[in-house]
């Protein structure tokens, strides 16, 4: 089913936010002794394995924090830091100048990766039913958009924007492509019964869809298509500015935490699969590992936020036609900072 664009970052957050906020509940002042914080996943994921790893090796409670954490799909994760339904979440660059081109700034203090791995994968009859050659060049072979239907995660997401991108590098009007918002889990099962044409997916569910539904790829980011995303800030720790002013050790400990679990995942990778595979102890091993192989390809080295990673962030946004050019800004500085993980 088609869905019309609509804003992402609303100014009062929805009921299902104050739902949130209300059974998190309201904490008392932070002591000495103790720190506690609620942080949102956007999803489950092979690219989160820096947050798995800082929970796995007690990061957090080294640095003397309890992190209570709370999953809300796609953008809704943004939306519940704006609202102040959490402390933190994991967000992107996207949405991060997306929100700040509505008037509502959030802080990004750390970034766990800087290249996308996003893949079109699409059902093998499909794909030989439309004869596209997915051998040819880029623009040639995104013709085998039209006409077909595709599922993303969120309206509005980066699956969503990177599938218009596409859209747009083939020739076609985002607007005439149906999609459907179907989590990533799910939607391999949907390809699998013909439901859908294809989707937008990251590791495990790209790996999930070729290896076990029949699915092909048809573009991946992992192979610079289109090119020119990266740098781009996809795995970011977001709060709001106000939060880090009350609570800056708070921010101090998250940042710190997060970074270790970043170096630990570079540092040490037999222990990071390991935490891998505890965490998706249903995948199959070849699968895990080809997604862990994918994986190394988008995280970063450094948790810092560089300015052009958010730039490329708002270009992804406009070029999908998310914002209007004139909405980009001059100057990104005062979205991030790096002096929580220094």
């Amino acid at each position: 089913m088609r869905h019309n664009r609509y804003r992402c970052m609303p100014r009062f957050a929805g009921v299902a936010l104050l739902g949130l906020a209300a059974l998190i509940g309201s904490r008392p002042p932070a002591i000495a002794e103790t720190d506690s914080t609620t942080l949102s996943l956007p999803g489950d994921g092979v690219t989160f394995l820096p947050f798995y790893a800082a929970q796995a090796e007690h990061f957090f409670e080294r640095q003397g924090l309890t992190v209570k954490t709370v999953y809300i799909p796609g953008v809704g994760t943004t939306n519940a830091v704006i609202s102040g339904a959490v402390d933190f979440g994991i967000s992107n660059g996207v949405s991060l100048t997306r929100a700040a081109a509505h008037g509502q700034d959030l802080l990004a203090i750390a970034n766990m990766s800087d290249r996308p791995g996003w893949t079109l994968v699409m059902r093998r009859d499909a794909v030989a039913e439309s004869g596209v050659n997915l051998k040819a060049p880029l623009a040639e072979r995104l013709k085998i958009l039209k006409g077909h239907t595709f599922a993303i995660d969120t309206v509005n997401s980066l699956a969503h924007a990177y599938l218009r991108v596409l859209e747009k590098a083939g020739g076609i009007d985002p607007e005439s492509v149906p999609i459907t918002p179907v989590q990533p889990q799910d939607a391999i099962a949907v390809l699998e019964r013909k439901g859908i044409d294809g989707y937008v997916g990251n590791s495990p569910f790209t790996e999930m869809g070729e290896m076990e539904a029949g699915g092909v790829p048809v573009a991946s980011a992992l192979d610079n298509e289109p090119p020119g995303l990266y740098p781009i800030a996809l795995g970011m720790v977001v709060t709001r500015p106000q939060f880090c002013v009350a609570r800056r050790a708070t921010c101090m400990r998250m940042g710190q935490a997060m970074a270790a679990g970043l170096n630990f995942v570079h540092q040490h990778r037999q222990q990071a699969y390991a935490i891998l595979k505890h965490h998706f102890n249903k995948l199959d091993d070849k699968l895990l590992a080809a997604a862990f192989d994918n994986l190394e390809k988008v995280l970063a080295r450094s948790p810092a936020i560089v300015e052009a990673a958010i730039a490329n962030s708002d270009r992804l946004n406009i070029e999908a036609g998310f914002m209007k050019p004139a909405e980009a800004r001059s100057s990104y500085r005062d979205l991030f900072t790096d002096e929580f993980v220094r």
